[in-house]
């Protein structure tokens, strides 16, 4: 079970209020520190998984008002004794079985970054593109899955799934124009190569022109199989994500077909990637909204209510056209 830590230093009027928080949850245990010069102190408490959100929550209501306080996340690699193992078998059986699920916060920290564009984020783009497209043309299945592996793409996807989830405009903006950069940069240098490259066939340019209802599929699995690896906190599972549901190996291929004229299998490639964001960003929405991921204040979660429902229309009908043109394409 992932204990967490939660610290909170905050001024010292606020200590009866930290204290019944403490005590009106379910908390591994507490403790306080003694004033410092500023007349703060500090105060830890140890959270399971699966409460850590309310006690969040209601410690926040102390930053609302206070201009010093200072909320803090840390992860326990072990306690002992095992929490719950004092309170008997069915105490300790409960601890073990508790899902692991990670804060707003915690996910809000860690995804928003895939949402800015950095010189880091451009030269990955950059460098993600050169890699899936040399190997494609070279007809190496290895070379385009470590493409695949440095996945730039699919960060700023996720950012926005979470972004137009809580309702929040500058995140989603922010990841908007991060996917536009980023795909309009690889795109580009792989048209760029294809100008300078003459043309080839092969299996690995040939897969990314086959758009099918079993890739979509997979690609609906595949967003929600990420935002799951998030919100419990095993990012390693993220690498099989990337791998599944590949975005830059079909931006690449795009580049090259355009670069040699051949749009049909450039119509193709763009369609594969446009079926790869949609799905990756409405299957991600879904389970963050399964998972519970929602603002704090109302005026907020009204924002976001309304931010979900435009974006699942969005989305939904973006995949219900793509849908349809698959069965064009086939039929």
């Amino acid at each position: 079970m992932a204990l967490k830590i939660i610290e909170i230093v905050a001024p010292t009027s606020e200590m009866a209020a930290i204290a019944r928080i403490a005590d009106s949850h379910d908390v591994v245990d507490w403790w306080r520190t003694s004033s410092f010069e500023d007349e703060r102190f500090s105060t830890e408490l140890v959270v399971r998984p699966d409460g850590q959100q309310e006690v969040l929550d209601d410690l926040q209501r102390i930053l609302d008002r206070c201009d010093n306080a200072r909320i803090m996340i840390y992860g326990v690699q072990a306690t002992l004794p095992v929490a719950g193992e004092s309170a008997g078998e069915e105490g300790a059986e409960d601890a073990r079985t508790s899902e692991a699920m990670r804060s707003r916060e915690e996910l809000y920290a860690e995804v928003s970054s895939g949402g800015t564009i950095t010189s880091t984020y451009l030269l990955l783009c950059a460098l993600s593109a050169v890699v899936a497209a040399m190997g494609m043309l070279e007809d190496s299945a290895a070379v385009v899955i470590g493409a695949m592996v440095i996945a730039p793409l699919l960060a700023p996807n996720l950012a926005l799934a979470l972004g137009t989830t809580l309702g929040d405009t500058e995140l989603s903006r922010r990841a908007v124009s991060a996917n536009f950069v980023g795909l309009g940069l690889s795109v580009g240098l792989a048209l760029a190569i294809g100008l300078v490259i003459d043309p080839v066939t092969n299996s690995q340019l040939l897969d990314r022109t086959n758009v099918s209802y079993p890739a979509m599929i997979l690609a609906l699995a595949s967003g929600a199989a990420a935002v799951l690896s998030l919100t419990s906190g095993a990012a390693a599972g993220l690498v099989g994500v990337m791998v599944a549901v590949a975005l830059m190996p079909p931006a690449a291929a795009l580049g090259l077909f355009v670069g040699w004229g051949q749009w049909d299998n450039a119509i193709s490639a763009g369609l594969m990637l446009a079926i790869n964001i949609a799905a990756i960003n409405l299957s991600a929405k879904l389970v963050f909204v399964l998972k519970g991921i929602t603002p704090r204040q109302w005026p907020d979660k009204s924002r976001a209510r309304r931010s979900l429902r435009w974006s699942f229309t969005f989305w939904g009908v973006s995949l219900l056209v793509l849908a349809v043109l698959i069965w064009v394409a086939k039929y």
